[in-house]
């Protein structure tokens, strides 16, 4: 084997079993391996826990060299380190959270040619001189973790691996894989397009989970505490992962269930050491459940998780695939509930608003640039616009080439072509959280339904007969029972409804059931007696389009199956309806439309209170200002996309000793923590 060319099969085996020990590749390996050693660029989407690792480790031995490693989290690079450093391989790794004479050292090694592997952050490629001491001595395979943080449309996007398309073309002939377990085609399309890889081979398997039944229950936010406790009680439900929104709810729902298990919660605002203690309490099966938030739940790999459970709506559904891949890693039966509202949905819908503001907001910032550089807090001032609001219009502008920033915050006025991309960005995270109301509101196999979305054709779409859908008697989060007659009435006059026709908008459909059935029948009952019809084979809902005036209409469609148009008048029916109680759609409308306003109140009556500093306190904003124009400089992005001017206020009125400390601080949470954690310490421990 040599640094450029392929290893044959044999030499493939070989390696597999005397260096990672294994007799044969996992499903879907082999192929990506044969064709990254032979030289072709790869995008590789397989979920968490199939082996995507080896996809890249494997050939990179196999061609011999140095296998660059590019990686977005430094928990996930030293874990991936460290296995690799056990296996007797030549492992060192750049980012922000090691001294510099580590990576000094890290850099003379590479140059030497005695690593085999190298991983870095992706903003190490901003560092002056940095790439080109990569281009010295070529890497012989480029591996591009996490790469659905390249896509604007990714659910995860970091603006720091956008740009990695640009530095590749230095490093090559070196063939680039690009790994993610979580990607949509329009996501797949993106990573592709972003990195330059043209010809690169797709390889989209595994995401079909036969031992996972998934159940989605429709359940009050003011019950979800209750019904929780109600499951995990319940034998083989333990091991579990229960998933909150937020470090609060994790804290409170971790009290409640001390009464069922041993239990802790597990989220950025703890004390590092007390999060690794409770990471390994659950290893050892000391602890029997977490409560985490969504961002540190993902970093708990336990094969024996019986139960996932979802508190809230996930704002993806690539995340939400991810997420509840942490049950039955061991092959043994599993399950994941979730449970949501109308609350929920709001409450997506609110952030939505948040995070995007309207084009005119935007419009008004990019006229008040200038062809000539000025400070950033001048124009805010002169615009009289809240910080918060202000930083959020001039990050969307900065991302889509509206605004030019330099590394001191001075901004000057960009192209004009930013509000089509912009829109479209906004459009497709509208999208994502109508697409996550879908699958909870579908009537088909949950499964089917995920595997459809991150596009594996060759999985054929079957049904898995585990979900709360395809078996219904065996639901734990809603309870099913036999339909009484007038139900069995409704659901007659809805399969006549739809017979002799090619499907009918659900929209109609409703109007058709009110007017036979009166107003009481709205569509929240209509789904009920959809799903019911549809769980037993009789009705098909779906998707469907229409082009009116040149704009695409998008509406869902009810029709009726084969077996449903030969259901007669005088024939039985078996048809299951959902009990009374926990998951069965009550109280989804004006009580949690209740909820939702409140808690829009709260995060804006928390968003935008002004920190009062004492003396030394201003002196640390002042020092914490200042390390973050170093950094700036250092990676070559405006200061404002590293910490908000308010973030850094709340550290120097906290002044934080540890990373827990400093991760509960508004502003942080765990990428910014993990990212510039050790440094801001640094600065604020000169100054208590």
């Amino acid at each position: 084997m040599n640094g450029t060319g392929s290893a044959g099969a044999s030499s493939l085996d070989e390696v597999l079993r005397a260096v990672f020990g294994f007799g044969s590749f996992r499903a879907n390996q082999e192929d990506v391996c044969r064709a990254v050693v032979g030289g072709a660029d790869a995008l590789l989407v397989m979920p968490t826990g199939s082996g995507k690792s080896l996809c890249y480790q494997l050939p990179a031995l196999a061609r011999s060299g140095t296998a660059l490693v590019v990686s977005p989290l430094i928990a996930l690079m030293e874990d991936q380190a460290a296995k690799l450093r056990e296996l007797g391989l030549s492992v060192a790794r750049i980012h922000s959270g090691l001294d510099r004479a580590v990576s000094r050292q890290a850099c003379v090694d590479y140059l030497a040619g005695s690593l085999q592997f190298l991983f870095i952050a992706p903003e190490r490629l901003r560092v002056p001189g940095f790439p080109e001491l990569l281009a010295k001595r070529k890497p012989t395979l480029i591996a591009i973790d996490e790469a659905h943080c390249i896509s604007q449309w990714g659910h995860d996007f970091r603006p720091d691996y956008r740009m990695l398309g640009q530095y590749l073309p230095a490093l090559r002939p070196a063939p680039v894989i690009a790994l993610t377990a979580t990607a949509t085609p329009t996501v797949q399309r993106d990573i592709v397009t972003q990195l330059g890889m043209t010809d690169a081979r797709k390889f989209i398997h595994g995401f079909r989970r036969e031992n996972l039944a998934i159940e989605v229950a429709e359940v009050p936010m003011s019950l979800r505490g209750e019904m929780v406790c109600d499951l995990l009680a319940r034998e083989g439900m333990r091991p579990a992962i229960v998933y909150a929104p937020s470090r609060k709810r994790a804290e409170e729902l971790s009290l409640r269930l001390r009464e069922v298990c041993s239990v802790a919660a597990y989220h950025a605002g703890m004390a590092a050491e007390m999060r690794d203690t409770v990471h390994r309490e659950f290893q050892a099966g000391r602890l029997e459940c977490v409560v985490a938030t969504i961002a540190f739940g993902m970093g708990i790999d336990k094969a024996d998780v019986r139960t996932v459970i979802h508190v809230a709506l996930p704002a993806t559904l690539e995340g939400y695939y991810q997420e509840i891949g942490r049950a039955g890693r061991d092959g043994q039966p599993s399950r994941a509930i979730l449970m949501h509202s109308y609350a929920d949905q709001r409450q997506h819908e609110f952030f939505l608003t948040r995070d995007y503001p309207p084009a005119e907001s935007l419009e008004r910032v990019y006229k008040a640039l200038t062809a000539e550089a000025q400070p950033i807090e001048e124009i805010r001032a002169r615009l009289n616009i809240e910080e918060e609001d202000f930083t959020r219009a001039m990050e969307k502008l900065y991302i889509h080439g509206g605004a030019e920033v330099d590394f001191g915050d001075n901004a000057r006025r960009g192209g004009d072509g930013w509000k089509k991309p912009y829109a479209r960005q906004t459009d497709y995270r509208r999208e994502q959280i109508a697409l996550v109301q879908r699958y909870v509101d579908g009537h088909e196999c949950r499964m089917a339904a995920l595997v459809l979305h991150f596009g594996d054709v060759e999985d054929g779409r079957v049904r898995c007969g585990v979900c709360d859908f395809c078996k219904p008697t065996a639901t734990l989060a809603t309870p099913m029972r036999a339909m009484t007659r007038s139900e069995e009435r409704v659901l007659r006059s809805v399969l006549d409804a739809l017979r002799n026709s090619t499907g009918k908008s659900l929209g109609r459909l409703q109007k058709e059931m009110e007017t036979e059935f009166g107003a009481g029948l709205g569509r929240k009952e209509l789904d009920v007696y959809l799903a019911a019809l549809a769980r037993a084979g009789l009705v098909v809902v779906e998707d469907a389009e229409w082009v009116k005036d040149g704009e695409t209409i998008l509406f869902r469609k009810a029709s009726l199956t084969a077996e449903g148009e030969r259901v007669g008048p005088g024939d039985g029916l078996e048809i299951l309806m959902p009990q009374s109680g926990f998951g069965a759609g009550s109280g989804t409308s004006s009580g949690s439309a209740k909820l939702a306003k409140s808690a829009r109140a709260k995060v804006e009556k928390n968003s935008a209170q002004p920190v009062e500093l004492s003396e030394a306190g201003l002196e640390l904003e002042q020092a914490l200002k200042e390390w973050r124009s170093g950094v700036a400089k250092r990676l070559r992005i405006p200061a404002f996309l590293i910490l908000h001017d308010r973030t850094l206020r709340a550290i120097a009125e906290a002044a934080p000793k540890n990373l827990g400390a400093l991760a509960a601080v508004a502003g942080m949470g765990p990428s910014k923590t993990d990212k510039y954690g050790e440094e801001i310490l640094t600065v604020s421990r000169g100054w208590s």
